[in-house]
């Protein structure tokens, strides 16, 4: 699996025949500045955490432009329908759906999931994690925005992940120490990645407090800059 970070949340995933993209915020967000085409291009899946801006991103420009099927939960999923999305895989936490090459997993995430428009945050379901079983490979646990929870031992015990993209810019989600501290305390991840982070000012800058609270694990931290690739 090779793994690019567009910088906040945004990446993309190519394995077998699939080119999968997680939260795309591409447009607007100060750390991609990248080439937009050769970021989306092949896309043949977009997955959603949440309903924020700063994650939904480039979604439905990208599923006009290439075909890529937009699975997330249900309610973001009418949401987008209802903007003229066409091809989509609702689903709701707990539950798995096959999408050829791997299957996708919703899990809890402890956040929140809006849109604002005329004054009003208008709810489009709750804040996701997702488990992404690459078929014979990876296991990629992509947190979303989230804090630690107690729910994260029970997704290491069943679906043990391998990987993990990690939140790591506090305010909004954890901070670098709590993020470590979820790693080590409930997972024994081959690698992870930091993300959420440097996008905006009052996001922390560096995700140099994460890096030092992984010191002494076993777990690989992987910190490519943005438009960079790792391979699992």
């Amino acid at each position: 699996m090779k793994l690019t970070w567009f910088g906040h949340s945004a990446f993309r995933l190519e394995f077998g025949s699939s080119v999968v993209l997680i939260d795309p915020f591409l447009t607007g967000n100060p750390s991609f500045t990248g080439d937009r085409a050769a970021a989306i291009g092949g896309a043949t899946h977009v997955l959603l955490t949440h309903g924020h801006s700063d994650h939904v991103g480039d979604t439905l420009s990208i599923a006009a432009e290439t075909g890529a099927k937009v699975v997330t939960n249900y309610d973001l999923c009418m949401y987008l329908a209802n903007k003229g999305l066409k091809a989509f895989d609702p689903m709701n936490c707990g539950g798995t759906t096959d999408q050829g090459d791997f299957t996708v997993t919703l899990t809890n995430a402890l956040h929140s999931s809006a849109d604002f428009h005329d004054g009003v945050s208008h709810a489009l379901g709750n804040p996701n994690g997702l488990i992404i079983k690459q078929k014979g490979g990876v296991v990629l646990y992509a947190m979303g925005d989230t804090d630690m929870m107690p729910d994260m031992g029970l997704i290491a015990e069943y679906h043990k992940p391998t990987h993990a993209l990690v939140p790591v810019g506090d305010r909004f989600t954890m901070g670098g120490d709590a993020a470590a501290f979820a790693c080590k305390k409930f997972f024994q991840f081959d690698t992870v990645v930091p993300c959420h982070y440097a996008t905006f000012g009052l996001l922390d800058q560096t995700a140099d407090k994460f890096v030092a609270g992984m010191a002494g694990s076993k777990t690989k931290v992987a910190v490519p800059k943005s438009g960079e690739s790792v391979t699992f």
